[in-house]
């Protein structure tokens, strides 16, 4: 399998990844749904902390997969979980 290391913005943060090839376009396409939310959610609420839009973009993307579940375009469940865990790693790193 081939890996790929691959820097995504979300909220304003960088984080680094490793990922198979054929993620590629589904990672940025999710990242780009979570920046384009965060927008979205910035522009209709007077909220202003980062973790409370990334809580309810999470929350918003999840009800979405839940009604969405035979969607093709969606990475694995097991890929979803380790790309949040690095996440958490590189979030956990910073603070």
């Amino acid at each position: 399998m081939d890996k790929l290391a691959l820097k995504i913005i979300i909220a304003g943060r960088t984080y680094p990844l490793t990922i198979k090839k054929e993620e590629e376009n589904a990672i940025k396409a999710a990242a780009d749904k979570i920046n384009s939310n965060i927008k979205k959610l910035q522009g209709s609420y007077a909220v202003k902390d980062m973790q409370d839009l990334l809580a309810m973009t999470a929350l918003q993307l999840a009800i979405q997969k839940n009604s969405n579940s035979d969607s093709p375009s969606v990475p694995s469940n097991d890929s979803i979980n380790e790309t949040i865990q690095q996440l958490i790693s590189e979030i956990d790193k910073t603070l």
